[in-house]
């Protein structure tokens, strides 16, 4: 990675990670790499922020219960609603490490936030977690009065994997005549798994997102590597995007994902759909959840909050 165009944040978490040494998450057994992506959120991710109420419950999935999080302001109105979806390449990762952008989200737009604990991989393959996805904004649309919330102003939104949840749920809530979604947050997608070959990959294929680690995530995610052509996992290659909703996308100069979001936000433009996109200058993948030693991140949360707080069909 070329620290010239680094953000001096970002070099100083850098430096500290590179003098402990950590062998990469994609050579560690499961259940170790599970652990340390857990510790190096919870060691950054900042100071919590205060939320009214938050509620742990399980709802009915495709596969059994699935466990959420709600997250609820300090308010007897209807609030906005986010449907989030964590980060973590659909392998690690969970409601606990995401707890702190849900906070600051809900706290922010005064909304309330239900975080979704969709099945990993590779214990359960692709489609697992988009089927989770989708059934969660379903059961919130279908119970948004007993939430409070206004059924008017749901989003989803998600970081790195859970944005492409994100996006893969609105993709079938269209195509399947599911929950009307006002807004789609999208944080640094993967929006193509079936090639690691634009620019943005060569330049850092070697920093915070390795492409060896990316290969790890994907290879643990799909079932069959014709998956990877698949528009619910690489929704980059859907033939429509026609009539989705309103977009917001985040990408980080310095990350090997930059450029498929960007694509992604230029092929929904093409379509119609009102897009939001900003590339966050000197960022890597991970700066959103890590707040604590990148600021940046949370200047990012605060974008997500404000689109929640005005998104309504």
């Amino acid at each position: 990675m070329a620290t010239e165009t680094l953000d001096p944040n970002v070099c100083r978490l850098i430096e500290t990670l590179r003098a402990e040494a950590r062998p990469p998450i994609e050579t560690m057994p499961l259940a170790e790499a599970r652990r340390a992506a857990a510790e190096l959120i919870r060691r950054f991710a900042g100071e919590p922020e205060e939320v009214a109420w938050v509620d742990d419950l399980t709802i009915p999935g495709p596969a059994g219960e699935i466990p959420v999080r709600i997250y609820r302001p300090g308010t007897s109105e209807p609030a906005p609603c986010m449907i989030y979806f964590h980060g973590g390449g659909w392998v690690v990762c969970s409601i606990d490490t995401h707890d702190g952008p849900c906070r600051a989200i809900a706290r922010r737009a005064g909304a309330v936030v239900v975080s979704v604990g969709y099945r990993l991989a590779p214990e359960h393959k692709f489609p697992a977690a988009v089927d989770d996805c989708y059934a969660a904004a379903c059961w919130v649309a279908d119970n948004a009065e007993r939430l409070g919330i206004d059924p008017k102003r749901i989003s989803v939104g998600g970081d790195s994997a859970g944005g492409t949840l994100s996006t893969v749920v609105c993709l079938k809530a269209r195509d399947e005549g599911g929950p009307r979604i006002a807004l789609q947050a999208l944080v640094y997608p993967v929006a193509d798994l079936s090639s690691f070959e634009t620019p943005s990959h060569r330049s850092f294929s070697e920093g915070a997102l390795r492409r060896s680690e990316m290969e790890w995530f994907r290879d643990n995610y799909l079932a069959r590597p014709e998956d990877a052509r698949n528009a619910h996992a690489s929704p980059l290659l859907a033939a429509d995007l026609r009539g989705l909703p309103p977009a917001l996308i985040i990408t980080a100069e310095c990350d090997p994902l930059r450029d498929e979001g960007a694509a992604y936000a230029r092929r929904l433009q093409s379509a119609g759909v009102p897009v939001t996109h900003q590339c966050y200058s000197g960022m890597i993948h991970l700066f959103f959840s890590l707040p604590g030693a990148i600021p940046q991140g949370l200047d990012a949360v605060e974008q997500v909050a404000r689109a929640v707080r005005a998104a309504r069909l």
